[in-house]
């Protein structure tokens, strides 16, 4: 009799444990399924431009800008080919004009915020457009990629706004000091940044 009480209480306990056991892992699936549902709900969206660069001022430099907006933050890549090795200025030109064989048509730099020429992010002032210098291998092949909450992809901020600028690559390199351009050079390459 002994034994069928104590084998008894052994089996409660078992079952007792395997329905907590149960009940901790229905707790968990439902924890997991909240973060997915959460995931799921979220409001955020991914807004992306790409911009064919074409040869200007009578050079071969052609390439590529991809742009992308996501909580408020733009990603600017660009890839350039059929440039000379060293040092160029790329900056965002106040027009999507890039008609005119000298690329001049474009405007100058897009400076919403009336500041004086400079390196992007220095403390004396920027135009908006001040993407700066990239470099540019002996194959004459040069990359650039920077993220900013300066921008925005057809928020309608005049001052953020980068739909309807062109991209402009430069023959030489932004000193950050001559004013109002940079003292960069001809234009040698660009792409206007529209839907």
């Amino acid at each position: 009799m002994k034994n069928i009480a104590m084998t008894a209480l052994v089996v409660l306990a078992l079952i007792s444990c395997k329905d907590d056991k149960k009940e901790m892992l229905t707790q968990e699936n439902a924890e997991t399924t909240n973060v997915v549902v959460s995931d799921a709900t979220s409001t955020s969206t991914m807004k992306k431009i790409s911009v064919q660069l074409d040869a200007r001022s009578a050079s071969t430099a052609r390439g590529t800008a991809y742009l992308s907006e996501k909580d408020g933050t733009v990603v600017f890549e660009a890839k350039i080919t059929g440039l000379d090795p060293g040092m160029h200025a790329i900056h965002l030109h106040e027009k999507a004009d890039c008609s005119s064989a000298d690329g001049k048509s474009s405007g100058g730099h897009w400076n919403p915020t009336f500041q004086a020429h400079g390196k992007w992010g220095a403390a004396e002032g920027y135009h908006k457009g001040d993407i700066g210098n990239f470099e540019v291998n002996e194959n004459g092949i040069g990359s650039i990629r920077m993220l900013t909450d300066e921008w925005c992809i057809g928020c309608g901020d005049a001052e953020k706004d980068i739909l309807g600028k062109a991209i402009v690559v430069h023959q030489g390199e932004d000193d950050f000091k001559s004013q109002p351009s940079g003292a960069a050079g001809s234009r040698v390459s660009c792409g206007g940044i529209i839907k």
